[in-house]
């Protein structure tokens, strides 16, 4: 019974592969095909596809006429490395972290999202198209990945060369990583509600082959909280038939009949299962779309994490063919990705356009370090909770089975600058050099780990923002506020981070070198006075 199947699927692959071969030598004979590739090509590793399977390692462009001598051997597609290198024909196995380093010059932000569904991808990749604007970049090129999904890049340029004592060329992939990471975690809550925005359940478990159960999961979309499960039951009385349905939620706990002259027992009708997200106020029945697993569609609908972040990994250049599809890897404007259709990147149907554009110096400083900090905040919290888990193991055994749960968010009332740390103080008489938008990230933070209300702290901030030695815009300031007000709070970075020194603001007295974090000193010298 096997044997029927498996013939149409090689006569389905030796189809795709006659189609791809009839195009590839009148395509990248086109010189302005030929002149981007080359040019995107240099000091990177330019590997030629054969179809099935790559050429070897290292290889360059050292003339573009290369190109096409490699199309006439039978190359089908080219792929480059995300890293620059000073010769990429050196690079080898054996080189070690210090090797590579000496012949690494830098190495571009690429950021691959892809899909089994072309338009779930078009909603991800305007989500982190809007995200990188959020964070100053406006110099960054957008392609189609030949097949359903999108490839971003931030040129290398728009990095800082160095970051908290650190050469930025060195920290590949662990930094590139760190902020695909960061970025999909801004994403990912918003993509659940955007495609709800479109789909209901029933019709993204029908395109996705999956049970609507499947989809659905006991944490808070918006907060990524764990909900609390409770039923719903219909009750009714057998004897009072004008009382009609009678709902509760709560526990199994048997009603008795409202009616003051019957009282007696209802009998259960149904029961549902609902979620609740006590710290958002949702329940699965009245706001079923913030509790669809984001994770989970994402590994249904986004087939990457944001991360295509290895050493030496290849990805598709610009232009080139896809073998599958036979489709170019044309480049898009990033303000039409709506608009964009497969019929677009046919061969010989586009005009050539560039996907490496020149950025301004530094200009993703604040993307990089804001990433940083929320990885630091992470493993802090991770290790934090990680920490109360094994003190809790060691009093209670019988607790730690108990879900994974946050510390309960300390309030202390219209809190005064008395119980703030020295750097806090610091930083609110302004800041007197480079650095107002770290110094926004941390100010926020603090003040709202502390429960200080949104009025409030808004209030301070445009306070604090008058002392700067140049007032940061007020449309950006007014942008932070709002993502922190849809978002849970975020504590701000640890007293050991050099972000402290970086701003000038590392002078510590003796209760803030015996705590961690800034909101812990406030809490401790909160009590303290009290």
């Amino acid at each position: 019974m096997n044997q029927p199947n498996q013939q149409p699927e090689k006569e389905e692959r030796s189809f795709k592969e006659q189609r791809i071969r009839e195009l590839t030598l009148i395509y990248y004979s086109q010189p302005d095909i030929r002149k981007i590739i080359y040019q995107f090509s240099q000091n990177r590793e330019c590997i030629p596809r054969y179809y099935e399977g790559f050429g070897k390692r290292p290889d360059v462009f050292q003339y573009e006429n290369d190109i096409l001598e490699q199309v006439r051997r039978g190359a089908t597609s080219f792929h480059s490395s995300e890293e620059i290198w000073e010769d990429p024909l050196e690079l080898t196995l054996d080189l070690s972290r210090q090797q590579s380093n000496e012949l690494r010059i830098g190495w571009d932000l690429l950021l691959d999202i892809d899909s089994p569904y072309l338009e779930y991808s078009k909603i991800y990749t305007k989500l982190l198209v809007g995200a990188l604007r959020f964070h100053g970049i406006e110099n960054f090129g957008v392609k189609f990945s030949g097949s359903k999904g999108f490839h971003l890049i931030i040129p290398w340029k728009a990095f800082p060369e160095k970051i908290y004592d650190q050469f930025t060329k060195d920290m590949f992939p662990e930094w590139p990583r760190i902020i695909c990471e960061y970025l999909a975690s801004l994403i990912k809550p918003k993509l659940a509600e955007k495609i709800f925005q479109e789909q209901s359940l029933k019709e993204l478990a029908k395109r996705t082959g999956k049970q609507e159960q499947e989809l659905v999961v006991d944490e808070c979309i918006s907060c990524n909280r764990q909900a609390i499960k409770k039923f719903q039951i219909t009750w009714t009385c057998m004897d009072c038939k004008d009382i009609g349905e009678v709902i509760r939620v709560g526990n199994n706990r048997v009603p008795k009949c409202p009616n003051e002259n019957c009282r007696k027992p209802l009998l259960q009708i149904s029961k549902a299962e609902l979620l609740f997200c006590e710290y958002c106020n949702f329940s699965s029945d009245k706001n079923p779309e913030m509790f669809t697993e984001s994770r989970e569609k994402t590994e249904i609908l986004i087939d990457a994490d944001l991360i295509l972040v290895a050493p030496r990994h290849l990805f598709r250049m610009p232009y080139s063919l896809h073998e599958k599809t036979a489709l170019s890897s044309i480049v898009i404007d990033k303000d039409k990705i709506e608009d964009f259709q497969i019929t677009d990147a046919k061969p010989f149907k586009s005009d050539t356009k560039d996907f490496y554009p020149t950025p301004k110096p530094e200009e993703a400083r604040d993307l990089l370090l804001q990433a940083l900090d929320w990885y630091e905040q992470k493993q802090s919290e991770e290790t934090m909770i990680q920490e109360k888990k094994e003190s809790i193991s060691k009093t209670s055994p019988s607790l730690t089975n108990k879900p994974k749960g946050e510390f309960k968010q300390i309030e202390i009332p219209n809190p005064s600058s008395e119980i703030f740390p020295p750097q806090i103080k610091l930083l609110l008489a302004g800041v007197k050099q480079d650095g107002r938008k770290r110094a926004l990230f941390i100010l926020i933070s603090f003040f709202k780990s502390l429960g200080v209300s949104d009025n409030d702290i808004e209030k301070r901030i445009f306070e604090w923002n008058e002392l700067n030695y140049q007032p940061i815009k007020k449309g950006y300031i007014i942008s932070q506020l709002n993502w922190y007000r849809r978002h849970p709070p975020r504590m701000p970075p640890n007293f050991n981070n050099p972000i402290y020194k970086d701003l000038g603001v590392d002078k510590p007295d003796k209760l803030a070198m015996q705590t961690k974090n800034p909101v812990s000193y406030a809490v401790k010298r909160y009590f303290q006075n009290k």
